[in-house]
């Protein structure tokens, strides 16, 4: 039988529901299959939801929904939820300049690997990346998918300051900086696309359980984008 799912009392006013380990796209479809289920069910006293790669934690008013009932409903959607193969989850495409002063760590990602910078441009293009979850910082992707050829380490030094829109590799992931902060990601390229932005509805242009794509561009066509 099957360990999960798990259900954690995270403290007096959360839940978190367990449908896996590691990271593996199947179990995130199905967190994000029961985060969807979840907000369509007219529950009283759900005040926000987080899913990650492997779970989903709902934080809840105890006051308005107890423990019990909110794990009852859970499992009860569980129960109710469709096969989660490939999905019809929306795309978004990325354009991105690599190299240069956007991508400050491509010549050092295609020396750890042994690739000329262009191949790892044409292999980090090439994959439909998964977004797995939100966090970070606001609306920072992480993606999973990446060819296990291009898996780098992060910097032994973070950098104090990477700009909004750099593109980066961590180990197994890549990921896209919404907006200035630190960071020791290998950064590969720029996009001119604004990931986060308050005036937006919704502020994010790529949120969980949706699909990413990259486009490599010229530094022209980065230049007329942003304009």
């Amino acid at each position: 039988m099957s360990p999960f799912p798990r259900f954690r009392h995270s403290g007096e006013t959360a839940l978190s529901v367990e449908l896996g380990e590691g990271i593996d796209a199947q179990v995130n479809r199905r967190v994000h299959a029961l985060h969807r289920a979840l907000k369509q069910r007219p529950l009283g006293g759900i005040v926000s939801m987080n899913p990650t790669y492997r779970s989903l934690f709902v934080h809840y008013d105890p006051a308005l929904c107890s423990f019990e009932r909110l794990m009852l409903t859970v499992q009860e959607l569980l129960e109710q939820l469709q096969d989660t193969g490939e999905d019809d989850a929306s795309c978004v495409e990325i354009p991105v300049c690599y190299g240069e002063e956007f991508g400050p760590d491509l010549a050092n990602v295609a020396a750890f690997h042994g690739l000329a910078e262009e191949e790892v441009v044409r292999r980090h293009t090439a994959p439909t990346y998964h977004v797995y979850m939100i966090g970070f910082t606001p609306g920072f992707p992480y993606l999973g998918g990446l060819d296990a050829r291009l898996a780098t380490p992060r910097k032994k030094t973070p950098r104090p300051k990477v700009p909004a829109g750099s593109v980066g590799i961590a180990e197994q992931q890549t990921g896209i900086y919404p907006i200035e902060s630190p960071g020791g990601w290998q950064i590969i390229g720029r996009t001119p696309l604004k990931l986060f932005d308050v005036h937006r509805e919704p502020p994010f242009l790529v949120e969980a359980g949706m699909k990413v794509r990259f486009r490599a561009i010229s530094r022209e066509h980065y230049e007329n984008l942003v304009r």
